[in-house]
């Protein structure tokens, strides 16, 4: 893979801002390996080793794996499982739209396959490296840098949990590990009074919502961060026009 005009015909992992990228997302891979592990086990436990593996590495999004894990143990209909999938992962047509003017100038197989890579964390990291949107040769080497440790990170550890699984004794509560890993995780995230908000309103719409069938209180809370998320940019807005 070549950079491009923009680049030379220097390999993105030649290229310093690789190295920067993976040096950065290195003191955040041990939460993201610990989540791989716990998200290998519970995937095991419910399809048994070869979906596990066929679902690490196609799907490769640990919160909707988690999301809809439960949903398939419990014999939900397809469209539930789909529909609980979709409304986790959301937030990735905002971060698509985000690096639009990064990337858009990119053939669509190489725009594809950022897709695939694309992480939150390596997201975050990203946009606070570049804040001006406008495509520069550092950027595609520090985006591959970051989502390969990424990958590797998740990768690994989900795949030892899917082979040692059944090994795991139930009462290691990984499964609560798995939710620290989740909580340190989001806080990184949690970077504006919005955010904060959303977060709040979605784990208040859970909580409430907790008695409906299939976890789909989790559906619940989605929409509900989503819709305040939406709220709180609005805001400003019309104070501003007003």
């Amino acid at each position: 893979m070549k950079l491009g005009s923009e680049g030379g015909t220097l390999p993105p992992w030649r290229h310093p801002a690789f190295r920067t990228g993976a040096r950065e997302m290195m003191s955040i891979a041990p939460g993201i390996s610990a989540w791989g592990l716990v998200t290998g086990v519970a995937m095991v436990k419910a399809l048994g080793v070869p979906l596990s593996l066929l679902m690490s590495m196609v799907v490769f999004a640990g919160s909707a794996q988690l999301a809809a894990l439960p949903l398939i143990a419990a014999g939900a209909p397809v469209w539930v499982v789909w529909a609980t999938a979709l409304c986790v992962n959301l937030r990735f047509v905002i971060f698509s739209a985000q690096w639009r003017p990064y990337f858009a100038h990119l053939p669509l197989v190489q725009r594809l396959r950022l897709g695939y890579f694309t992480a939150d964390l390596n997201y975050v990291l990203f946009m606070k490296r570049f804040r001006e949107p406008r495509p520069s040769a550092e950027q595609l080497p520090y985006f591959w840098g970051g989502v390969s440790l990424n990958w590797c990170a998740w990768q690994i550890p989900s795949v030892a949990g899917i082979l040692l699984g059944e090994r795991v004794p139930t009462h290691w509560g990984l499964g609560f590990a798995g939710t620290l890993a989740l909580l340190g995780l989001m806080n990184t995230l949690l970077s504006d009074r919005a955010t904060w908000v959303a977060a709040a309103v979605a784990g208040c719409a859970a909580v409430a919502a907790y008695a409906l069938p299939l976890r789909l209180n989790i559906v619940v809370a989605i929409a509900a961060a989503v819709a305040m998320g939406l709220l709180m940019e609005q805001l400003p807005r019309q104070r501003r026009s007003a």
